[in-house]
Order: C-alpha cells, then sequence, then structure tokens
C-alpha cells in the first residue's frame, strides 16, 4: 500500500508529497469494515488544523461508493482528469476536467465516473461559514513582511 512522504517539516509548515497523480490509484483507504481503492486523506500527514483533503481515482462506472453529508463541512471538489455525474439532493449533472463543485454540509453528495478513462478528483473539506472578508487577499488579513529570497 502506498503511503505519503513527508518532504519538510518546519515550525509553520509541512511539506508532502502523494507521489505522481498517475499513481493516487495505489492507494487504499481503511474505512471501518471496508477498503476504498484509490482514496488518500492528506490533512493528518500535513498536520492542517482547518481544513481536510483527499485524491480519489475512480475507474470506469466506478462511484464514490455511496451519498453522504456532513455535520459542519463544505467540501469543493475539482475534477482534475476525466468526466462524470456529479450527484447532489438527487440533481445528477455532467463533470469534467477543469470542474469545480462546492457543497453545503447539508448536500448528499456522490460522484460516478461515466467514461471511458480514469478519473481522478481533489476534495477540500473545511468548515462551512469560517471565512471572513479579512481572509481573503483583498482583505486586510495579509501581513506583508519581508522580501523574496530565492
Amino acid at each position: 500500500m502506498k503511503t505519503i512522504e513527508t518532504t519538510k517539516n518546519g515550525k509553520n509548515y509541512t511539506a508532502v508529497n502523494v507521489g505522481k497523480l498517475n499513481e493516487i490509484k495505489d492507494y487504499v483507504l481503511p474505512l471501518g469494515n471496508i477498503e476504498i481503492p484509490g482514496k488518500v486523506f492528506a490533512g493528518q500527514a500535513l498536520h492542517t488544523t482547518g481544513s481536510e483533503l483527499s485524491f480519489q481515482t475512480l475507474v470506469p462506472g466506478q462511484d464514490s461508493g455511496f451519498l453522504h453529508t456532513h455535520k459542519m463541512h463544505e467540501e469543493l471538489y475539482f475534477i482534475l482528469k476525466g468526466e462524470g455525474e456529479y450527484q447532489v439532493d438527487g440533481d445528477i449533472f455532467p463533470v469534467s476536467e477543469g470542474s469545480i463543485i462546492r457543497v453545503a454540509p447539508e448536500g448528499k453528495r456522490a460522484l460516478k465516473n461515466t467514461g471511458n478513462d480514469e478519473m481522478l478528483m481533489l476534495c477540500i473539506q473545511y468548515k462551512a461559514n469560517s471565512f471572513t472578508e479579512s481572509d481573503s487577499p483583498a482583505g486586510d488579513g495579509v501581513i506583508l513582511n519581508d522580501e523574496l529570497k530565492w
């Protein structure tokens, strides 16, 4: 089973490598009594404190396994490769490379690969309604300190 490699740690950061995106299929996520092939969560390896992220690959005809909701977390799904259908609250619509879908915590969601090739997805989940104007690059939350040194 493939594992995430920590490449560098510091007081204020962690860097990891999940490998080449075409190798995401080599991960297996144990989830209770089942295992989900081609899925990996990276938040724990990164020591995230406000979000979680995962990659998942789906072979043609495969779906994400079940409809699910969250209690507090909104999700962003980025389709990085392939094509399929996304379902939220019974609405089903086509998605393909470049599609981005936001789903509120209460949305019942699932994804299916309807194409002929592998589908690759990145999902980022974070606490809903936690981002404020001061967090925006246009807000006053950005602090510029020193010049870049390469």
